[in-house]
């Protein structure tokens, strides 16, 4: 632990982005864990929902099997724990990540302010062997994927907008690597399958 008590392996992130629709849009699209392997691929390779939860979404649980730039997959489970509104809602991670995340989204005008606060620890062996040494390149990989979240909620937030006039919307960014098989999940090759 350092000075302050934060272990190498605890990551704060925030993430700020600004896209056009509404707060209740933007709550549905990112309160539905099963459908973020469609519009967000470049991160979600595979999302199976084990519980729907209430109405209002709490206690919705999806175990995920996810990635950013940098060549290993993450296996966690996503539990709402608080109520999706159009003003935001939290979650827990448990598996591979280890913490919790708040959504929150405030209309201005014709777009949304939406902003993610991100507090986890790293527990898969690989990061919590090397957090120490590549906490930066770790740090930078999760920046890269949330910038392909905001690319991928504007398109999908257009899609719906668009009806079903879709065709024109481009298709969201696939995973980095084209090994990756994409909603099934998995390496085409020995690689991942070694981490």
């Amino acid at each position: 632990m350092n000075a302050k008590g934060a272990r190498s392996t605890d990551y704060t992130f925030f993430t700020a982005w600004r896209v056009a629709g509404s707060a209740e849009d933007v709550a549905q699209i990112l309160g539905d864990p099963v459908g973020l392997a469609r519009w967000w691929p470049s991160v979600y390779l595979r999302v199976d929902l084990i519980h729907p939860g209430k109405e209002n979404g709490m206690g919705r649980m999806a175990r995920l099997h996810t990635k950013g730039w940098l060549p290993y997959t993450l296996r966690w489970t996503l539990t709402v724990t608080e109520p999706i509104t159009g003003k935001g809602f939290a979650i827990r991670a448990t598996g591979d990540l280890d913490g919790t995340g708040r959504w929150t989204f405030e209309q201005d005008g014709p777009e949304v302010l939406v902003t993610y606060d991100w507090r986890v620890s790293a527990t898969k062996p690989l990061l919590r062997r090397l957090s120490w040494l590549l906490k930066p390149g770790f740090s930078a990989n999760h920046r890269w994927a949330m910038a392909r979240g905001q690319e991928s909620l504007a398109l999908e937030l257009r899609r719906r907008r668009a009806g079903t006039g879709t065709q024109s919307v481009p298709a969201p960014p696939p995973p980095t690597f084209r090994g990756w098989r994409g909603v099934g999940g998995g390496w085409t090759s020995g690689f991942a399958a070694r981490r």
